[in-house]
């Protein structure tokens, strides 16, 4: 019964993760749509309010459940909790904060807010890919890896996406 309820819960964990990679990157577009000049600043706008509204509570939400229930049941049905498997719930918990945040800006975005630059939601859209590489080490390596290097390694994916980003935007800019 384990590894049914593994495979279910990888299964929402990936559908969850395509979720939180698209919805920032919507967020991008609706931030630089609002640039626009009328009438294809509404048109757009509205055509990515209605992308965000069925990705969020078709796929985003329902996938963040249904990965909290069997992650839940993986733990019931194997107790046993290693010094690595604090680390991976401790990042989990931040991927679920982060979650929040991006509900928190949908929220703002469908009642007519755009609080956000397109650069700033490029820079939050990175903050999935630094939780999902922290979260796979972990599950993957799990006791092998150092504190020590896992967090040199996440550090230096931290720079290296700025980095990307930073000359993204010069490149932009030309």
């Amino acid at each position: 019964m384990y590894f049914y309820v593994k495979a279910i819960h990888i299964i929402f964990v990936v559908t969850w993760f395509a979720g939180l990679f698209y919805i920032p990157r919507l967020y991008v577009y609706l931030a630089e749509a609002q640039q626009e000049d009328e009438p294809k600043k509404a048109i757009i706008t509205q055509q990515l309010l209605l992308m965000t509204k069925r990705l969020w509570y078709g796929i985003t939400w329902p996938s963040a459940i249904l990965t909290l229930i069997f992650g839940g049941w993986m733990w019931y049905l194997y107790p046993a909790t290693p010094p690595w498997l604090w680390i991976k719930v401790a990042f989990v918990v931040l991927l679920y904060i982060y979650h929040y945040s991006l509900q928190h800006i949908y929220s703002k975005n469908a009642a007519g807010s755009y609080p956000y630059t397109g650069q700033h939601m490029r820079i939050w859209n990175e903050v999935a890919t630094i939780m999902l590489v922290a979260i796979v080490m972990l599950v993957t390596v799990k006791e092998n890896i150092s504190l020590l290097w896992g967090m040199l390694g996440l550090a230096g994916l931290i720079i290296v996406l700025m980095s990307a980003i930073k000359i993204y935007k010069l490149l932009r800019a030309k």
